[in-house]
C-alpha cells in the first residue's frame, strides 16, 4: 500500500467513526421542481464532515462524497472527494498535510508544495458545503485574503443581506479569483456562519424547509450582480460620439464570401455611414482608429448558449455581439436582454428560442414543459406574443407530437428547431416540420441508434461514441439523409466544439479546444481543464477519437451538400465559438465559409439578417475589429483589439483583465480629434 493509499484509509476510517447521524439537508430545485439533494453531516466536535450530493437534470447529473477535516483557523487539512461527475467521468481527488508539506492529487495531475500559514485548498471539484467553509476561513483572514495552493489568491466579500421569513438574516457572499466572475453562496448570520443556499437562475439548492425562500434570494443576488456588471459597463464603455473612422482596413463581406479593401469604413450615429476607398472622405473624423494590419468582420452570432448575466462579457470580449439562447429561465432571461438592450451592463444582444419539454423522468426544464399536445400548442403561443422568432422542442417530446406541434409553430410564423426526441431519428424529425437540428450527435444518432436506446440519458453521447466511426459518408443511407436536409433547407447547428473534450480528452490532459488559451485563464479556472468528463482509456479512448472525426466530417459533408452551418457552442462563452470556427476549417471548410456559419448564415437562421451578420451601409455598427486576417488563418478571430456596439466600443483587452483573463493582443487607440 502507498503512502498516499494508507493516508487514504486512515482518514476513510477517521470519517466513518467520528461523525454523527445528525445531518443537515439541503434541496436541489431545478426550475422549482425537486431534483435531488445534498446532505451535510459534522461530527461531534464538528472537525469531520461528510457531504453527498447528487441531483438529476437532463438525464445527468453529478453523484459525489465529500469528506473534509476543519481546522482551529477554518483551513483543511484532509480533503477528500470521490463519486461520479455529470458526464459519468470518475471524481476522485485528495489533499492532505503530511510532514510539512501540502500533497493534491486527482487522477492525471497533482502537487506538493510547503505548507504556507493561513494557505488554504482549492479543489477542482467541490460541493456547496466545502465552498461554505472556504468563505468561513476567508472571513478569519487579514482582509479576507488568503493564498490558495497552486499559486493564486481568493477573496472573499459580503455584498447583500436578506431577512428571511423566519425574521432570521441571512448574507451573500462573493467568492473572487477562482474564475472569471465571483461565486456567490447564502451562508446564516449566526455563529457558524451555516450554509443557507446557493441559487441562480433556474437552480437552486436551499435549506431543506425553505424552499420557498429560493425566488426572493435569487432576486437580491441578480440585484447585487447588476450593481457590479452596471459599474463594470461605466468603466468598460468608450463612447463614439460622431463620426469615426477605420483607416485603410481590410473587411469581410460576408454575403460575398470575399475578404475586400483596403478601404476607409466610416460609422455615425451608431450604423455603418461608408465604405469607400481610401481618403475618398478624407480623414476629418471624431475619433480615428487605425485598420491597417487588421481586419473588420461583423460581430461574431453565436447561435447555441445558455445565457446568464455573468457569461457576458466574456462573450462580448470575444466579439460575439449577438447570441441566440436555446433554452433557459423564461422571465430571468427577458429581464437580462432589456437590460443589454438598454445598455445598462455591457454584453451580446440576445434572440431567444422558446424552449418546449416534455414532462418525464429525464426532462430538462430550461423553459416550458408540457403534457399533451395541447399544452404544447399554448406555450407555443405564448412565446408568439412576446416576440419569440422560434421554438426548441427537447428530448422528452413525443415523436408523435412534433408534427402538430410544428405545424402550429409554423402557423404562427416561428421556426422550429431542437434535439431529435427520444426514440426519434432525424430524417424523421424532418420530415416532421423540423427547421434547424441542433449538435452533431443527434444526427450521427440518426444512423447509429438502436431499437431501445434512450437518448433522453448519456445514451446519446455514448452510442454515438461507440459506433460513429463506422458511418460511411458514402453509403446510400447517408446520401439520402443530405439530400432530404438540402430538399427541405433544413438548418444545422452542430456544435462539434462541445463535444471535442468529451470523445478526445483523456484524464490528465489539457482540453482540446482551451489548451491554446489556458496561460491566459485565472488559475483556478486552468488547474481544472486537466479534468476530463468522459473517462477514455485504451480501445474506448481510440474508438471515441476516430469517432469524433467522423462527426468533423459529417459536418463538413453537410457544407459540401448545401446544407446552411450556423456557428453554436452550448459552452464556455466566447473561446468556444472560436474553436468552433477551427474546428470546421479542420474538417474542411475555408476559413471564409467558416466566418459565414458565425455571421451571415447565423443571422439569416435567426431572423436577423436585416441587422447583423454582414457589413454595409446604413446597417448597425456591430463589429469586430482584430489583428491579422481570419479570412486566411482562421484563429486570428482570437486577436481582437476592438468590439463596436452602436455607439460604443470595447477594448477586448479591458474586458479581459476585468474578468481575470491575460489579454491576447493590445486593444486598437481610438484617436479623438482635438476639435
Amino acid at each position: 500500500m502507498t503512502r498516499w493509499c494508507a493516508a487514504a484509509a486512515a482518514w476513510l476510517l477517521l470519517a466513518g467513526a467520528s461523525v454523527t447521524a445528525a445531518a443537515q439537508t439541503y434541496q436541489v430545485l431545478v426550475q422549482g421542481v425537486p431534483a435531488g439533494a445534498l446532505t451535510v453531516a459534522a461530527g461531534a466536535d464538528a472537525r469531520q464532515v461528510q457531504v453527498t450530493f447528487s441531483y438529476r437534470d437532463n438525464g445527468r447529473g453529478p453523484d459525489l462524497n465529500e469528506r473534509f477535516t476543519v481546522d482551529a483557523d477554518g483551513a483543511s487539512s484532509q480533503f477528500r472527494i470521490d463519486g461520479k461527475s455529470t458526464y459519468g467521468a470518475e471524481v476522485r481527488e485528495q489533499f492532505d498535510v503530511v510532514d510539512g508539506r501540502a500533497r493534491w492529487a486527482m487522477p492525471g495531475d497533482s502537487g506538493d508544495e510547503a505548507l504556507q500559514a493561513g494557505a488554504l485548498f482549492l479543489p477542482v471539484t467541490y460541493t456547496s458545503a466545502y465552498q461554505a467553509q472556504l468563505v468561513r476561513a476567508l472571513l478569519q483572514r487579514p482582509a479576507q485574503t488568503a493564498a490558495v495552493y497552486g499559486g493564486f489568491r481568493i477573496t472573499v466579500e459580503r455584498v447583500a443581506g436578506h431577512t428571511l421569513a423566519d425574521g432570521s438574516g441571512v448574507s451573500l457572499f462573493a467568492l473572487s479569483g477562482i474564475d472569471t466572475a465571483p461565486h456567490h453562496l447564502w451562508l446564516r448570520d449566526d455563529d457558524r456562519r451555516s450554509l443557507f443556499a446557493s441559487v441562480d437562475p433556474g437552480w437552486a439548492l436551499v435549506a431543506q424547509g425553505h424552499e420557498h425562500e429560493a425566488a426572493p434570494l435569487l432576486q437580491r443576488q441578480l440585484q447585487a450582480q447588476g450593481e457590479r456588471l452596471r459599474t463594470l459597463q461605466q468603466r468598460l464603455a468608450q463612447p463614439l460620439d460622431g463620426s469615426t473612422l477605420i483607416q485603410g482596413v481590410r473587411w469581410v463581406d460576408t454575403a460575398a464570401g470575399q475578404a475586400r479593401g483596403p478601404s476607409d469604413v466610416w460609422l455615425f450615429d451608431g450604423r455603418i455611414s461608408a465604405i469607400v476607398a481610401p481618403g475618398t472622405l478624407g480623414d476629418q473624423a471624431d475619433q480615428v482608429i487605425d485598420g491597417r494590419g487588421r481586419t473588420l468582420l461583423p460581430g461574431l452570432i453565436d447561435m447555441h448558449v445558455h445565457v446568464g448575466a455573468e457569461d457576458a462579457l466574456l462573450h462580448l470580449a470575444a466579439g460575439v455581439t449577438t447570441v441566440r439562447d436555446m433554452g433557459n429561465d423564461n422571465a430571468e432571461l427577458q429581464v437580462l436582454a432589456r437590460r443589454l438592450a438598454a445598455g445598462e451592463i455591457a454584453g451580446p444582444h440576445i434572440v431567444a428560442a422558446g424552449f418546449v419539454e416534455g414532462q418525464s423522468p429525464f426532462a430538462s426544464r430550461g423553459g416550458v414543459v408540457i403534457e399533451s399536445v395541447d399544452e404544447g400548442r399554448r406555450a407555443i403561443d405564448a412565446y408568439a406574443a412576446r416576440g419569440y422568432r422560434q421554438i426548441k422542442l427537447y428530448n422528452s417530446i413525443k415523436p408523435a407530437w412534433v408534427r402538430p406541434l410544428a405545424a402550429h409553430a409554423h402557423r404562427r410564423g416561428l421556426r422550429v428547431a431542437g434535439h431529435v426526441p427520444a426514440f426519434m431519428r432525424a430524417e424523421e424529425a424532418v420530415r416532421a416540420g423540423y427547421d434547424e437540428l441542433a449538435h452533431i450527435n443527434q444526427l450521427m444518432l440518426n444512423f447509429v441508434v438502436r431499437a431501445g436506446d434512450d437518448t433522453r440519458t448519456l445514451a446519446r453521447f455514448n452510442r454515438v461514441g461507440d459506433d460513429g466511426l463506422a458511418l460511411d459518408l458514402a453509403s446510400p443511407q447517408a446520401r439520402r439523409f443530405l439530400a432530404l436536409l438540402r430538399r427541405h433547407k433544413t438548418a444545422v447547428d452542430p456544435t462539434v466544439a462541445t463535444f471535442e473534450a468529451m470523445f478526445t480528452q483523456r484524464q490528465g490532459q489539457l482540453h482540446p479546444g482551451l489548451a491554446v488559451v489556458a496561460d491566459h485563464l485565472p488559475a483556478g479556472w486552468k488547474r481544472g481543464l486537466k479534468q476530463a468528463d468522459v473517462d477514455l482509456d485504451g480501445r474506448k479512448a481510440r474508438r471515441w477519437a476516430q469517432s469524433y472525426q467522423r462527426l468533423l466530417d459529417l459536418t463538413a459533408a453537410l457544407h459540401r451538400a448545401g446544407v446552411p452551418l450556423v456557428a453554436g457552442t452550448d459552452d464556455t462563452p466566447g473561446f468556444t465559438l472560436h474553436r468552433e470556427l477551427e474546428l470546421y476549417v479542420r474538417a474542411g471548410l475555408t476559413p471564409l465559409a467558416a466566418l459565414q456559419t458565425a455571421t451571415i448564415n447565423a443571422a439569416r437562421v435567426a431572423g436577423i439578417g436585416e441587422r447583423a451578420g454582414a457589413l454595409a451601409a446604413g446597417r448597425p455598427a456591430d463589429l469586430l475589429l482584430v489583428d491579422g486576417d481570419p479570412a486566411r488563418d482562421i484563429s486570428a478571430v482570437r486577436r481582437g483589439v476592438l468590439v463596436v456596439q452602436g455607439r460604443q466600443a470595447y477594448a477586448p483587452s479591458a474586458l479581459y483583465q476585468a474578468q481575470g483573463i491575460r489579454p491576447f493582443v493590445p486593444a486598437a487607440e481610438i484617436r479623438r480629434s482635438a476639435r
